[in-house]
Protein backbone atom coordinates (compact mmCIF):
# COMPACT_ATOMS: atom_id res chain seq x y z
CA UNK A 1 0.00 0.00 0.00
CA UNK A 2 1.13 3.72 -0.46
CA UNK A 3 2.35 5.77 2.38
CA UNK A 4 4.15 9.07 3.08
CA UNK A 5 7.45 8.37 4.68
CA UNK A 6 10.38 10.46 6.61
CA UNK A 7 14.02 8.44 6.53
CA UNK A 8 15.44 10.18 8.86
CA UNK A 9 14.29 13.40 11.74
CA UNK A 10 15.30 16.80 10.20
CA UNK A 11 14.66 15.93 6.70
CA UNK A 12 12.24 18.67 4.68
CA UNK A 13 10.50 16.16 2.72
CA UNK A 14 8.78 12.84 2.67
CA UNK A 15 8.45 10.17 0.33
CA UNK A 16 5.67 8.60 -1.20
CA UNK A 17 6.40 4.80 -1.48
CA UNK A 18 4.01 1.89 -2.30
CA UNK A 19 6.06 -1.02 -0.52
CA UNK A 20 4.43 -0.11 3.12
CA UNK A 21 2.97 -2.80 5.19
CA UNK A 22 0.57 -2.17 7.89
CA UNK A 23 1.37 -4.19 10.62
CA UNK A 24 0.19 -5.12 14.36
CA UNK A 25 -3.05 -6.50 13.41
CA UNK A 26 -4.78 -9.04 16.06
CA UNK A 27 -6.62 -8.72 19.20
CA UNK A 28 -7.52 -5.43 20.72
CA UNK A 29 -6.52 -3.91 17.24
CA UNK A 30 -8.69 -2.67 14.46
CA UNK A 31 -7.70 -1.98 10.72
CA UNK A 32 -8.83 1.44 9.17
CA UNK A 33 -8.91 2.49 5.72
CA UNK A 34 -7.74 6.30 5.81
CA UNK A 35 -10.08 8.16 3.68
CA UNK A 36 -8.85 11.87 4.80
CA UNK A 37 -6.68 13.56 7.08
CA UNK A 38 -5.51 16.57 8.22
CA UNK A 39 -1.90 18.17 8.18
CA UNK A 40 -1.06 19.41 11.61
CA UNK A 41 1.72 21.74 12.61
CA UNK A 42 2.88 18.66 15.16
CA UNK A 43 3.50 16.32 12.10
CA UNK A 44 6.49 19.27 11.04
CA UNK A 45 7.08 19.69 14.32
CA UNK A 46 7.58 15.54 14.52
CA UNK A 47 9.92 15.90 11.17
CA UNK A 48 12.22 18.64 12.27
CA UNK A 49 12.55 17.09 16.07
CA UNK A 50 10.98 19.36 17.81
CA UNK A 51 8.90 17.15 19.28
CA UNK A 52 10.39 13.44 19.82
CA UNK A 53 9.75 10.89 17.36
CA UNK A 54 11.67 7.74 16.14
CA UNK A 55 12.21 7.52 12.07
CA UNK A 56 11.43 6.12 10.00
CA UNK A 57 8.22 7.05 10.43
CA UNK A 58 4.20 7.56 8.92
CA UNK A 59 3.36 11.19 9.70
CA UNK A 60 -0.15 12.33 10.31
CA UNK A 61 -2.64 11.73 13.14
CA UNK A 62 -5.23 13.36 12.18
CA UNK A 63 -7.07 11.41 10.00
CA UNK A 64 -10.47 9.82 9.49
CA UNK A 65 -12.11 6.62 7.48
CA UNK A 66 -14.01 2.83 7.44
CA UNK A 67 -12.77 -0.12 9.86
CA UNK A 68 -11.97 -2.59 7.61
CA UNK A 69 -11.35 -4.97 10.08
CA UNK A 70 -12.03 -5.83 14.11
CA UNK A 71 -9.52 -8.28 16.52
CA UNK A 72 -10.77 -10.66 18.68
CA UNK A 73 -12.18 -8.68 21.90
CA UNK A 74 -12.82 -5.53 20.17
CA UNK A 75 -16.51 -4.80 20.61
CA UNK A 76 -18.58 -1.61 19.65
CA UNK A 77 -17.09 -1.30 16.30
CA UNK A 78 -17.29 -3.40 12.96
CA UNK A 79 -16.29 -3.43 9.54
CA UNK A 80 -17.70 -0.34 7.42
CA UNK A 81 -17.49 1.90 10.30
CA UNK A 82 -16.92 5.12 10.11
CA UNK A 83 -14.52 6.63 12.83
CA UNK A 84 -11.99 9.09 13.45
CA UNK A 85 -8.51 8.61 14.62
CA UNK A 86 -8.01 9.40 18.50
CA UNK A 87 -4.65 9.80 19.01
CA UNK A 88 -4.22 9.80 22.81
CA UNK A 89 -6.85 7.19 23.43
CA UNK A 90 -7.71 6.63 27.46
CA UNK A 91 -6.96 3.57 28.94
CA UNK A 92 -9.77 4.10 31.53
CA UNK A 93 -7.60 2.39 34.21
CA UNK A 94 -4.39 4.82 35.34
CA UNK A 95 -4.74 7.29 38.13
CA UNK A 96 -5.53 9.83 35.20
CA UNK A 97 -8.38 8.34 33.52
CA UNK A 98 -9.71 7.54 37.25
CA UNK A 99 -9.44 11.43 38.23
CA UNK A 100 -11.25 12.07 34.84
CA UNK A 101 -8.31 13.75 32.89
CA UNK A 102 -8.27 11.35 30.50
CA UNK A 103 -6.23 14.12 27.98
CA UNK A 104 -3.02 13.28 30.56
CA UNK A 105 -3.42 9.17 30.11
CA UNK A 106 0.21 8.36 28.90
CA UNK A 107 -1.33 4.40 27.35
CA UNK A 108 -1.34 5.90 23.85
CA UNK A 109 2.04 7.80 23.99
CA UNK A 110 3.59 3.85 24.85
CA UNK A 111 2.07 3.07 21.63
CA UNK A 112 4.62 5.23 19.76
CA UNK A 113 7.22 3.14 20.68
CA UNK A 114 5.85 0.04 18.63
CA UNK A 115 6.62 0.13 14.63
CA UNK A 116 2.86 0.48 13.33
CA UNK A 117 4.19 -0.15 9.24
CA UNK A 118 6.79 -2.43 7.69
CA UNK A 119 9.31 -2.01 4.67
CA UNK A 120 11.30 -4.35 2.33
CA UNK A 121 14.57 -2.55 4.54
CA UNK A 122 12.83 -2.76 8.30
CA UNK A 123 10.70 -1.43 10.54
CA UNK A 124 8.30 1.91 10.11
CA UNK A 125 7.27 3.82 12.88
CA UNK A 126 3.79 5.93 13.04
CA UNK A 127 3.71 9.34 14.58
CA UNK A 128 1.69 9.41 18.05
CA UNK A 129 0.98 6.09 17.30
CA UNK A 130 -0.72 6.32 14.20
CA UNK A 131 0.41 7.13 11.10
CA UNK A 132 -2.53 8.64 9.10
CA UNK A 133 -0.44 9.83 6.00
CA UNK A 134 -1.19 6.59 4.43
CA UNK A 135 -4.01 3.97 2.81
CA UNK A 136 -4.36 1.89 5.56
CA UNK A 137 -3.28 2.14 9.38
CA UNK A 138 -3.60 -0.51 12.50
CA UNK A 139 -4.45 1.01 15.56
CA UNK A 140 -5.59 -0.15 18.96
CA UNK A 141 -9.59 -0.14 19.21
CA UNK A 142 -9.76 2.78 21.60
CA UNK A 143 -8.03 4.89 18.58
CA UNK A 144 -10.91 4.67 16.24
CA UNK A 145 -13.74 6.55 17.48
CA UNK A 146 -17.23 5.96 15.75
CA UNK A 147 -18.66 9.23 13.78
CA UNK A 148 -22.39 10.21 13.01
CA UNK A 149 -23.09 9.09 8.90
CA UNK A 150 -23.47 12.97 8.14
CA UNK A 151 -19.96 14.24 9.48
CA UNK A 152 -17.55 14.67 6.31
CA UNK A 153 -14.93 12.70 6.66
CA UNK A 154 -12.47 15.56 6.27
CA UNK A 155 -14.11 17.29 9.05
CA UNK A 156 -14.57 14.18 11.55
CA UNK A 157 -10.11 14.24 10.35
CA UNK A 158 -9.92 18.08 11.64
CA UNK A 159 -12.04 17.21 15.06
CA UNK A 160 -9.64 14.44 15.52
CA UNK A 161 -6.50 17.09 17.01
CA UNK A 162 -7.06 20.67 15.73
CA UNK A 163 -10.18 22.10 16.24
CA UNK A 164 -10.68 19.40 19.65
CA UNK A 165 -7.71 21.05 20.50
CA UNK A 166 -8.10 24.88 20.10
CA UNK A 167 -11.82 24.37 21.09
CA UNK A 168 -10.90 22.85 24.13
CA UNK A 169 -8.66 25.32 25.23
CA UNK A 170 -11.30 28.38 25.23
CA UNK A 171 -13.96 26.20 26.44
CA UNK A 172 -11.95 23.29 28.76
CA UNK A 173 -9.21 24.24 29.88
CA UNK A 174 -9.34 28.46 30.07
CA UNK A 175 -12.84 28.98 30.78
CA UNK A 176 -13.21 32.06 28.64
CA UNK A 177 -15.82 34.22 30.70
CA UNK A 178 -18.12 36.60 28.55
CA UNK A 179 -17.66 39.57 28.00
CA UNK A 180 -13.83 39.30 28.31
CA UNK A 181 -10.84 40.32 26.32
CA UNK A 182 -8.60 37.84 24.56
CA UNK A 183 -6.01 37.75 22.19
CA UNK A 184 -4.61 34.68 20.69
CA UNK A 185 -1.00 34.28 19.37
CA UNK A 186 -0.24 32.19 16.43
CA UNK A 187 -3.40 31.82 13.89
CA UNK A 188 -2.87 28.05 12.01
CA UNK A 189 -5.76 25.87 12.20
CA UNK A 190 -5.20 25.14 15.82
CA UNK A 191 -5.54 28.92 17.12
CA UNK A 192 -8.53 29.75 14.71
CA UNK A 193 -10.27 26.86 16.23
CA UNK A 194 -8.87 29.06 19.66
CA UNK A 195 -10.63 31.75 18.06
CA UNK A 196 -13.95 30.04 17.72
CA UNK A 197 -14.16 28.65 21.43
CA UNK A 198 -13.37 32.05 22.75
CA UNK A 199 -16.08 33.76 20.78
CA UNK A 200 -18.42 30.24 21.41
CA UNK A 201 -17.85 31.42 24.90
CA UNK A 202 -19.04 35.11 24.17
CA UNK A 203 -15.58 37.01 24.25
CA UNK A 204 -16.31 40.55 23.58
CA UNK A 205 -13.07 41.49 22.26
CA UNK A 206 -10.82 38.80 20.17
CA UNK A 207 -7.14 39.51 19.25
CA UNK A 208 -5.72 37.87 16.37
CA UNK A 209 -1.98 37.71 16.39
CA UNK A 210 -0.01 36.58 13.41
CA UNK A 211 2.69 37.44 11.32
CA UNK A 212 1.16 36.28 8.18
CA UNK A 213 -1.21 38.94 6.46
CA UNK A 214 -3.16 35.92 4.95
CA UNK A 215 -4.11 33.94 8.08
CA UNK A 216 -4.95 37.33 10.22
CA UNK A 217 -7.50 38.10 7.22
CA UNK A 218 -8.89 34.32 8.12
CA UNK A 219 -8.95 35.00 11.48
CA UNK A 220 -11.52 37.92 10.84
CA UNK A 221 -13.73 35.50 9.48
CA UNK A 222 -13.55 32.90 12.33
CA UNK A 223 -14.60 35.39 14.69
CA UNK A 224 -11.40 37.32 15.77
CA UNK A 225 -12.74 40.98 16.17
CA UNK A 226 -9.34 42.53 15.23
CA UNK A 227 -6.01 40.98 13.68
CA UNK A 228 -2.84 42.28 14.30
CA UNK A 229 0.80 41.59 13.15
CA UNK A 230 2.90 40.92 16.46
CA UNK A 231 4.76 44.38 16.10
CA UNK A 232 1.56 46.08 15.74
CA UNK A 233 0.20 43.96 19.39
CA UNK A 234 1.43 46.38 21.67
CA UNK A 235 -0.69 49.18 20.16
CA UNK A 236 -3.53 46.76 20.77
CA UNK A 237 -2.84 45.83 24.08
CA UNK A 238 -2.79 49.58 24.40
CA UNK A 239 -6.47 50.70 22.70
CA UNK A 240 -8.10 48.25 23.65
CA UNK A 241 -7.18 47.27 27.58
CA UNK A 242 -6.08 50.75 28.27
CA UNK A 243 -2.23 48.74 28.47
CA UNK A 244 -3.74 46.83 31.26
CA UNK A 245 -3.08 43.79 29.58
CA UNK A 246 -5.51 40.58 27.99
CA UNK A 247 -8.07 38.73 30.20
CA UNK A 248 -6.99 35.78 28.64
CA UNK A 249 -4.05 35.11 26.49
CA UNK A 250 -3.55 31.98 24.52
CA UNK A 251 0.16 31.19 23.49
CA UNK A 252 -0.45 28.53 19.90
CA UNK A 253 3.00 28.57 18.70
CA UNK A 254 5.13 26.63 20.70
CA UNK A 255 7.86 29.14 21.66
CA UNK A 256 8.93 30.40 24.82
CA UNK A 257 9.43 33.66 23.10
CA UNK A 258 5.76 33.75 22.35
CA UNK A 259 4.67 32.68 25.71
CA UNK A 260 6.69 35.40 26.89
CA UNK A 261 4.96 37.80 24.92
CA UNK A 262 1.83 36.28 25.96
CA UNK A 263 2.68 36.69 29.39
CA UNK A 264 3.55 40.51 28.92
CA UNK A 265 0.50 40.82 27.40
CA UNK A 266 -2.24 39.41 29.83
CA UNK A 267 -3.27 41.50 32.97
CA UNK A 268 -2.37 41.04 36.32
CA UNK A 269 -4.95 38.60 37.56
CA UNK A 270 -5.32 37.24 33.80
CA UNK A 271 -4.50 33.76 32.45
CA UNK A 272 -1.97 32.80 30.27
CA UNK A 273 -3.00 29.44 28.33
CA UNK A 274 -0.12 27.72 26.50
CA UNK A 275 -1.58 25.54 23.48
CA UNK A 276 1.18 25.39 21.35
CA UNK A 277 3.64 22.13 21.22
CA UNK A 278 7.04 22.99 21.91
CA UNK A 279 10.74 21.47 22.04
CA UNK A 280 11.99 20.25 25.74
CA UNK A 281 15.28 22.47 25.25
CA UNK A 282 13.15 25.83 24.70
CA UNK A 283 12.73 27.29 28.19
CA UNK A 284 10.03 29.43 29.45
CA UNK A 285 11.06 32.07 32.60
CA UNK A 286 9.89 33.99 34.55
CA UNK A 287 11.07 35.35 37.55
CA UNK A 288 9.60 34.43 41.11
CA UNK A 289 8.59 38.31 41.49
CA UNK A 290 6.32 38.69 38.65
CA UNK A 291 4.97 35.28 39.11
CA UNK A 292 4.19 36.02 42.89
CA UNK A 293 2.97 39.30 42.58
CA UNK A 294 1.07 39.61 38.84
CA UNK A 295 -0.44 36.49 39.91
CA UNK A 296 -1.06 35.62 36.25
CA UNK A 297 -2.40 31.75 36.06
CA UNK A 298 -0.58 29.50 34.05
CA UNK A 299 -2.57 27.07 32.22
CA UNK A 300 -1.15 24.34 29.95
CA UNK A 301 -3.78 23.01 27.80
CA UNK A 302 -3.16 19.34 26.71
CA UNK A 303 -5.51 18.21 23.45
CA UNK A 304 -7.83 20.85 24.74
CA UNK A 305 -7.86 19.97 28.21
CA UNK A 306 -10.82 17.90 28.98
CA UNK A 307 -12.52 14.18 28.01
CA UNK A 308 -11.76 13.71 24.16
CA UNK A 309 -14.43 11.40 23.65
CA UNK A 310 -16.66 14.52 25.39
CA UNK A 311 -14.91 17.15 23.63
CA UNK A 312 -15.93 15.45 20.01
CA UNK A 313 -19.45 15.26 20.64
CA UNK A 314 -19.24 19.18 21.27
CA UNK A 315 -17.79 20.04 18.70
CA UNK A 316 -20.09 18.31 16.42
CA UNK A 317 -22.92 19.37 17.77
CA UNK A 318 -21.68 23.35 17.46
CA UNK A 319 -20.90 22.71 13.97
CA UNK A 320 -24.49 21.03 13.27
CA UNK A 321 -25.55 24.20 14.81
CA UNK A 322 -23.89 26.74 13.06
CA UNK A 323 -21.98 27.96 15.60
CA UNK A 324 -18.40 26.92 14.56
CA UNK A 325 -17.42 26.78 10.80
CA UNK A 326 -14.88 23.81 9.80
CA UNK A 327 -15.63 23.68 6.33
CA UNK A 328 -14.19 26.95 5.76
CA UNK A 329 -10.98 26.20 7.78
CA UNK A 330 -9.95 23.43 4.75
CA UNK A 331 -7.84 25.90 2.68
CA UNK A 332 -6.23 23.26 0.64
CA UNK A 333 -6.76 19.58 -0.82
CA UNK A 334 -4.29 17.66 -2.21
CA UNK A 335 -3.65 14.14 -3.07
CA UNK A 336 -0.71 11.59 -1.66
CA UNK A 337 0.98 12.71 -3.81
CA UNK A 338 1.26 16.37 -3.52
CA UNK A 339 2.02 15.92 0.30
CA UNK A 340 4.99 17.73 0.24
CA UNK A 341 3.57 20.62 -1.62
CA UNK A 342 1.05 21.05 0.92
CA UNK A 343 4.06 20.61 3.77
CA UNK A 344 5.32 24.05 2.02
CA UNK A 345 2.48 25.70 2.55
CA UNK A 346 2.31 24.95 5.72
CA UNK A 347 5.47 26.48 6.76
CA UNK A 348 4.79 29.69 4.52
CA UNK A 349 1.53 30.27 6.35
CA UNK A 350 -0.39 29.65 3.23
CA UNK A 351 -2.68 27.13 4.47
CA UNK A 352 -4.63 27.15 7.78
CA UNK A 353 -5.72 23.09 7.03
CA UNK A 354 -4.66 20.65 4.41
CA UNK A 355 -7.17 17.98 4.07
CA UNK A 356 -5.16 14.98 2.16
CA UNK A 357 -7.65 12.89 0.11
CA UNK A 358 -6.60 8.91 0.11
Amino acid sequence: MRAAVLHEIGQGKLEVLDDVEAVGFGPGKVRLRIRATGLCHSDVSAMSGVLPQPAPFVPGHEGAGEVVDVGDGVTGLAAGDRVLVCWLPACGACPSCKRGQTQLCLAGFMNAGTPNFRRPGGEVFGFAGTGTFTEEVVVGAGCAVPIPDDVPFEIAALIGCGVTTGLGAAINTAQVEAGSSVAVIGCGGVGISTIQGARVRGAAQIVAVDPVASRREAALRFGATEAVSPDEFADAKQRITAGEGFDYVFEVVGKSATARTAYENTRRGGTLCIVGAGAMDDNFQVNMFELFFDEKRILPSMYGGGDVLRSYERAIALWRAGRIDLESMITHRVRLDGINDALDQMRTGESLRTCIEL
